[in-house]
């Protein structure tokens, strides 16, 4: 099985909004409805996972239904973390004996614009390498500072690389992975990309995209808004 777990566990802080970023609605559709829509109509993904904050499990279930996101076979509460509520996830799908050869495409909830391509192209890198992580070069000139007012220390851009989700990886290597997190003490990595290379595994890049925006902030969402717009009048 091709399985998406999306994490929507976040509360959106620096949104400043009351209800968490994710849920907020563009163009009458909540934002994590785009990302499922995407997963939905790719036909090499069989099922979705989500890990979403307490209390909002039913409202998403309700989402799924009026969008008819039939893909979504499971909601968890996700954890204090993205790390957590990945887990969460992993072992979600653990009782569901679920074939540890699967492979687990892990995707931010607040990342809408994902394309089919991007999906198709992390499966196709997962399948040839054994994993895959979204990443785009780095074009702006790069400087390291340890005061964040200034630095005399910078860093060639043609050896960088930005990560984005989505990251593919058997189900077997990511139970392995925060089970080990676990045993080690490693906690709050940013993505599991840095959790992967921490175990000392190789990172393997596949397509990312400008566009695969993730929002965070209102000036994220007014680009979101923006390129959904754009795309309504292509």
């Amino acid at each position: 099985m091709n399985i998406a777990l999306l994490t929507a566990g976040g509360i959106g802080s620096r949104m400043q909004q009351e209800i968490p970023k994710q849920f907020l609605h563009v163009d009458n559709k909540p934002i994590i409805v785009y990302t499922l829509e995407a997963f939905q109509n790719n036909p090499n993904i069989d099922a979705i996972i989500v890990a979403v904050l307490e209390r909002w499990e039913d409202i998403l279930w309700a989402y799924a239904k009026q969008f008819n996101i039939t893909k979504m076979k499971w909601v968890v509460v996700g954890g204090k973390t993205g790390q957590e509520s990945i887990f969460n996830c992993l072992k979600k799908l653990e009782e569901e004996r679920i074939d540890l050869n699967s492979s687990i495409v892990i995707h931010d909830g607040n990342r809408p614009l994902i394309t089919q391509d991007i999906i198709t192209d992390s499966l196709a890198t997962y399948n040839k390498y054994g994993s895959a992580v979204a990443a785009i070069p780095c074009v702006e000139a790069i400087f390291k500072s340890t005061n964040s007012q200034s630095s005399d220390v910078s860093i060639p851009r043609n050896e960088l690389f930005r990560t984005q989700t989505p990251h593919t990886y058997s189900f077997r290597k990511l139970l392995w992975a925060h089970e080990e997190a676990e045993k080690r003490k490693i906690e709050n990595t940013a993505a599991t990309c840095v959790l992967m290379n921490l175990l000392g595994e190789e990172i393997y890049f596949s397509l990312g995209s400008e566009k695969n925006l993730k929002i965070t902030t209102l000036d994220d969402l007014d680009i979101f808004k923006a390129l959904i717009k754009e795309e309504k009048h292509v």
